[in-house]
């Protein structure tokens, strides 16, 4: 009987332990004064992987880092934000993000999306609150640098009527795409060597998450479907020549350089609008070169923070 006894106990401390233990929180990084804990981790983990999947392919150590750096970039947008926004107001502007998300997700509403984060253990006002540091990042970011966009529209205008006037058929893409740039430690041949050892390692959506700096980058790459005559010449003219799932090589673009991955075609069978395509054109280079801006001005204030991770 006391054997029996002392079994039990020894059971319970056992159980309880593990318990304590599984639940033990530990600070990972500090970005200035903020900590992120193993806790925090874990969630942006699940939030990442619902944006792509794929990155449950990854070990758990790459998946860790990626979403350190993850919370890493977010902190630091936030504080510089809170200098100019209300994070209490503002609430309208996440739902563009939100609509987009819905769309690549193929879901129908709020309820289904929200739905869909309680399958995947995650809490619909802790996403809205990161959508909104990503609204209102892109939206200071458009506030700041407008003024800077260069757009030539006859020679948009000109791109289109020339692709349009020398084709049979006209094509939508479903595109993905990794954007990088030269790296101070390695030479342009050294970093392509290592994104594409990792393409083809862990895939392109993994590797679109470790090395681009688009925004694109937490959805895998992704960047949806696409009509040809929105594309430059010289990335419609690598796209064309791509199987489906096949990646481009690397295209010099403005700051850097991308690798395009064709995920799927169809024919574009709907009339042709000039206006309607050069509106779209004008969104995308627009789009481009924010993105140029966002990434030149973030990398300008992370030198003036500190940063420590365990």
């Amino acid at each position: 009987m006391k054997k029996i006894k002392l079994i039990l106990i020894l059971v319970v401390i056992f159980s309880v332990n593990k318990i304590v233990n599984s639940n033990v929180i530990e600070i990972k990084a500090k970005v200035n004064n903020e900590i992120i804990t193993n806790i925090d981790i874990d969630n942006e983990k699940k939030y990442l992987i619902f944006l792509n999947p794929k990155l449950i392919e990854l070990d758990n150590n790459r998946i860790e880092k990626i979403s350190k750096d993850s919370l890493i970039t977010e902190i630091i947008k936030k504080n510089e934000l809170k200098k100019f926004y209300d994070f209490n107001k503002n609430q309208n502007i996440i739902d563009n993000l939100e609509k987009k998300i819905l769309k690549n997700k193929n879901l129908d509403n709020k309820s289904a999306f929200i739905e869909k984060l309680k399958l995947n253990n995650l809490d619909y006002k802790i996403i809205r609150n990161k959508l909104k540091v990503e609204a209102l990042w892109n939206q200071f970011i458009f506030k700041n640098y407008i003024n800077n966009i260069k757009i030539n529209r006859e020679e948009l205008k000109k791109r289109i009527l020339d692709q349009y006037n020398n084709r049979n058929k006209i094509y939508e893409y479903n595109l993905s795409e990794i954007v990088f740039k030269e790296n101070l430690n390695t030479s342009m041949e050294e970093e392509l060597n290592n994104i594409k050892k990792n393409i083809n390692d862990i895939g392109f959506e993994n590797t679109a998450n470790i090395y681009s700096i688009a925004n694109t980058s937490k959805n895998g790459g992704l960047i949806g479907w696409v009509n040809e005559l929105q594309l430059s010449k010289i990335i419609n003219n690598e796209v064309k020549r791509l199987d489906i799932n096949q990646v481009s090589k690397p295209i010099k673009i403005q700051g850097g350089y991308i690798l395009i991955k064709l995920n799927n075609k169809k024919e574009f069978i709907q009339k042709f609008n000039l206006d309607e395509q050069l509106k779209r054109l004008i969104n995308e280079e627009t789009n481009r070169q924010l993105n140029n801006f966002s990434i030149i001005f973030y990398k300008k204030i992370k030198k003036n923070i500190e940063i420590n991770e365990y």
